[in-house]
């Protein structure tokens, strides 16, 4: 969710009144999407990286998304939405852990969309502490090495709990996932729009999608007309001299 600053900034306002407009888009965004049927959604609120900005932004973020927890609770309640949060939460305040944690209780019954805020997070730094905890299992004899595979690391990265990524939305202008689940969007269609975050309303959601509907996603086989027209039975591939 990319621009809030630079929306801030084209107005002579402070950033923090961008990030205000920018949590707007967040409630716009994901009341769209519950419409729209979809069943997670995971949106980047707050990088690792993110902890190196000016402390006076820091706090004022962790303000807003505080506000936001708290006001928003009624209405994912109301719509079903379960709250879960990825990334590392113990570095957030733990007046932000509090008031997130419980919401993550009251909600984690409810299935008709999940919604999924990436905190203190970062695709490596996940990858990351997966492999530690792999490590750790190993160490402790509760793992062979030899057991390691895809499925087991996949397994250990809180972002793929919901499913791998279908579509990756990056706003702002910027063509680069900035180290955003990067395991799940192994295989993610990915769009990128010029609009600035709290410039995004649900038609920018719609389009976005529709984009995405007409991508042929293959996973690396052959689209199903090449497929259908090779023949069934290949003479055999046969190397040099035979």
């Amino acid at each position: 969710m990319d621009g809030n600053g630079r929306w801030a900034s084209s107005r002579g306002l402070e950033r923090s009144h961008g990030h205000r407009e920018g949590s707007k888009a967040v409630r716009r965004i994901v009341r769209a999407a519950r419409r729209m049927g979809v069943d997670a959604l995971t949106m980047y609120a707050f990088s690792e990286q993110n902890w190196q900005r000016p402390l006076a932004e820091v706090s004022a973020l962790m303000e807003l998304l505080t506000e936001f927890l708290v006001t928003e609770r009624e209405e994912l309640m109301d719509n079903g939405i379960r709250l879960r949060a990825i990334g590392r939460r113990q570095e957030l305040p733990s007046p932000v852990r509090h008031v997130l944690e419980a919401l993550e209780t009251d909600t984690e019954q409810l299935d008709e969309m999940t919604l999924t805020l990436a905190l203190s997070y970062g695709g490596q730094e996940e990858i990351t502490d997966a492999c530690r905890g792999i490590a750790e299992r190993v160490r402790a004899g509760d793992l062979e090495c030899s057991a390691i595979d895809e499925a087991l690391l996949e397994a250990a990265i809180p972002s793929v709990d919901v499913g791998a990524v279908d579509l990756l939305i990056r706003t702002g202008g910027e063509q680069r996932i900035s180290n955003f689940l990067l395991w799940g969007a192994a295989y993610a269609e990915l769009v990128f729009t010029d609009r600035l975050w709290p410039d995004m309303h649900a038609e920018d959601l719609h389009e976005a999608v529709a984009v995405y509907q007409t991508r042929e996603r293959r996973f690396g086989r052959v689209p199903e007309a090449d497929d259908a027209s090779e023949p069934t039975d290949p003479e055999p591939v046969r190397r040099a001299g035979e």
